[in-house]
């Protein structure tokens, strides 16, 4: 009557129903433990849609899979004895990454070659049919980089295995490195090959899955060994331009990201991280009465050569071998606001100190902050931390800030997320500051700036990318600023 009706939907719930056959299907180059070990889907266990949800996102963070194509299927449901399948279809993509550039700066010819390959293999190394064209499908990573130009040269190498002894997540890391830096020669214009800064430096890491508060932290730790070489390398940057520095450091981190799905371009969740690396306290046992030689040095006059001489000598015995602390945090969320558009907040903090206010904040290690935060080569442990529409390290010191704060706001648009090639928009707010105490630092006296930019993601070159920001504030240590700033972005996926 009046085309209305009443309807009773009746349920009878059945048997709990139980995995029972779970399979991967796509994974022609990725072997099949490196698979199985992130499926959170056992045979036996219990069905939980949160675990099949929970697998995806596992797979595509591997980024050897196109996180748009992995798809979860469902087969043969039993409701007699409660039991399913399910089958993952995965895509695979190129996880291997060659850069190789050329181009003119800093007067003169810069070259860059870099293989990074992400999904390596090392016990095949010695299979000649593996080559194809390098040994992949355990999960690996390997990466090799050369720069050179008239000035300066540097080469790396980096290795990681993510589950070390096949049975636990613990990722052991390796890396080596040694860079070159010349002096440049006003008379000539060119650089003088007798004046160097050489830096050579080792790092062990080990990380770990925690299982409490839950399993997406990561607790990770590294040793590293740094051995600074200055033959007359006098700059402004050091407090002197012949001896050698030793950084031998311990770094503890905890981490937490539980983004979903894709790692390019990722649609919910956050990140945050919090690290502390620190050295020995040598004054403490070293008996040096750093006191009294700041007073002496202090006492000198720079502009006489043998005084001179002796506060080089002051500061080679301060900071041989270097003491000090570093703490960073930084964290970021992903929300979707739309079935497009992408927000993404983030803040970040850095501090670095010293424990003997005597002997002072070292020299190396520091913040460098604004621009496209890219750094080519780092001859000194610095951090160059990005702040858009400002030139390139125009917003510390000459010499680099020991605390730096910083926040951003970014609106991320996608325009195509296809396996060939990932590509989005975005717009930005950021701010931030560099000091070199906390007696002038104010966490809101920011240089602020906005802009737009666009990403492209193509697994064989990384990620690229141009922004345009413009800045509001003028750069509190003279650097010249302009109204717009363009930053080109190469961040390759080491």
């Amino acid at each position: 009557e009046g085309n209305v009706i009443d309807m009773e939907i009746r349920i009878s719930e059945g048997k709990p129903a139980y995995f029972n056959n779970v399979t991967i299907v796509g994974n022609d180059v990725t072997n099949d433990h490196v698979v199985y070990r992130e499926i959170r889907t056992r045979p036996g266990q219990l069905y939980k849609k949160s675990d099949i949800i929970r697998t995806i996102r596992e797979l595509g963070q591997l980024g050897f899979f196109d996180a748009q194509q992995i798809v979860p299927n469902i087969k043969n449901p039993n409701p007699v004895d409660g039991t399913l399948d399910v089958e993952y279809s995965v895509v695979e993509q190129g996880s291997s990454q060659i850069q190789l550039q050329g181009g003119y700066g800093g007067g003169g010819f810069i070259g860059t070659l870099g293989l990074s390959f992400n999904n390596f293999s090392i016990k095949d190394i010695f299979k000649k049919d593996a080559y194809k064209p390098v040994p992949r499908g355990d999960g690996q990573s390997l990466a090799l980089r050369l720069q050179a130009s008239q000035y300066f040269q540097t080469y790396s190498f980096s290795f990681s295995e993510p589950w070390l002894g096949g049975k636990k997540p613990y990722q052991m890391s390796t890396s080596l490195s040694h860079s070159k830096q010349f002096l440049y020669d006003s008379s000539t214009g060119r650089a003088n090959k007798e004046r160097s800064f050489n830096i050579t430096g080792l790092t062990l890491g080990l990380s770990t899955r925690l299982s409490k508060p839950d399993d997406y932290f990561v607790l990770s730790q590294a040793l590293s060994f740094q051995h600074y070489n200055l033959n007359n390398y006098t700059t402004s940057l050091f407090t002197f331009g012949d001896g050698t520095s030793n950084n031998l450091s311990y770094t503890v981190g905890l981490s937490r990201s539980d983004l979903r799905v894709d790692p390019i371009f990722p649609t919910g969740g956050s990140s945050f991280s919090v690290s502390a690396k620190f050295s020995f306290p040598y004054s403490l046992v070293n008996g040096v009465d750093y006191k009294s030689l700041i007073d002496e040095r202090d006492g000198l006059d720079a502009s006489d050569a043998d005084d001179l001489d002796r506060i080089a000598e002051i500061d080679q015995e301060r900071f041989k071998w270097l003491e000090f602390y570093k703490v960073k945090f930084k964290a970021e969320w992903y929300q979707s606001l739309t079935k497009k558009f992408v927000l993404r907040p983030s803040v970040e903090f850095g501090f670095l100190g010293a424990y003997n206010n005597d002997r002072g904040v070292i020299p190396f290690e520091r913040f460098f902050v604004g621009g496209d935060g890219l750094a080519n080569y780092s001859l000194d442990g610095r951090e160059v931390v990005q702040l858009r529409g400002y030139p390139n390290q125009s917003l510390s010191d000459t010499d680099g800030g020991s605390i730096y704060n910083k926040f951003s706001l970014e609106l991320r648009y996608p325009i195509t997320l296809g396996a060939q090639a990932k590509i989005y928009a975005l717009t930005f707010l950021e701010a931030g500051s560099s000091v070199n105490n906390f007696k002038d630092f104010d966490p809101f006296n920011l240089q602020r700036s906005a802009g737009f930019g666009l990403r492209i993601f193509m697994p064989a070159f990384g990620l690229l990318g141009i922004d345009f920001g413009h800045a509001f504030d003028e750069s509190p240590y003279g650097a010249t600023v302009k109204n717009w700033e363009t930053h080109f972005i190469i961040g390759q996926q080491f």
